[in-house]
């Protein structure tokens, strides 16, 4: 039951060229940063991601991004990392972007066994329709595109409307970051960083997750479990310095009025 390994290095040893990746955190917030450069030094490429965003340029995901690792992101905003836009427009990495809530019910959908849903998000537009482009060529030309989902009319509350079904996301392997676990990998987020988190631990086969603080089985109020350790697989100790080391995206600061 004791899912501690004794590095990030060891934890992410066998995750193999092609693998298929469910990476947390938003923007920066949350995300699991000590096992990406674990990653990075570990040398998989060919990676198939899904993530809210690909992190900044020269920082998260934006770090495998750079080196050409990653072939395929599943995300929902691509706006911070010029490195990301220009892959995809020169035609070095295939993009489906989909809405936030989808994305997030994909990954939580794997979790607990439902292989696909249907929701309202994305009818009438492309993303039910098709033709979303995914990978253009060198040239500028789309090579490869969205298919058409299938949708369903059903009647809710005595309105009947259109939705469109989406797959679930399951993961090969997920990448995660915890406030707080124990050795059993009950894990505990703190604030924002509860995003896409507690998801990606739950699409994945095997859920890596690094902690901040790790604790005794026990010593975590089971009422205040975020998500329980039947969804995790290896527990990473972080160092103070490796928790505390967290960059800001964007710092925005005023003056302060005398007085």
């Amino acid at each position: 039951m004791d899912k501690v390994v004794a590095s990030a290095a060891e934890a992410v040893a066998d995750i193999p060229h092609g693998a298929t990746l469910a990476v947390g955190g938003f923007g920066l917030c949350g995300i699991p940063a000590v096992l990406i450069d674990a990653l990075l030094e570990q040398g998989a490429s060919d990676l198939k991601v899904a993530s809210n965003n690909c992190g900044v340029d020269g920082s998260g995901l934006g770090k495998l991004l750079g080196e050409h690792r990653i072939s395929r992101v599943t995300a929902s905003y691509v706006g911070e990392n010029k490195e990301f836009a220009r892959q995809f427009l020169g035609g070095e990495l295939e993009v489906e972007l989909i809405p936030q809530g989808t994305l997030a019910e994909r990954l939580r959908a794997a979790g607990v066994g439902i292989p696909a849903f249907y929701t309202a998000s994305g009818v009438g537009t492309q993303v039910a329709e098709g033709g979303l482009p995914w990978r253009y060529d060198s040239a500028g030309n789309v090579t490869a595109s969205s298919p058409p989902r299938p949708t369903a009319d059903f009647t809710v509350d005595g309105v009947a409307r259109t939705y469109v079904l989406e797959q679930a996301f399951f993961a090969d392997y997920a990448l995660v970051r915890a406030a707080k676990g124990d050795r059993h990998g009950n894990l505990v987020f703190n604030q924002s960083a509860r995003n896409f988190n507690p998801l990606a631990a739950m699409s994945a086969k095997v859920a890596i997750v690094e902690v901040e603080e790790l604790v005794e089985v026990g010593q975590i109020d089971p009422d205040s479990v975020h998500l329980p350790g039947v969804f995790v697989h290896r527990v990473v100790a972080l160092t103070p310095e490796q928790a505390a080391d967290k960059r800001i995206e964007k710092a925005t600061t005023r003056e302060r009025k005398a007085g």
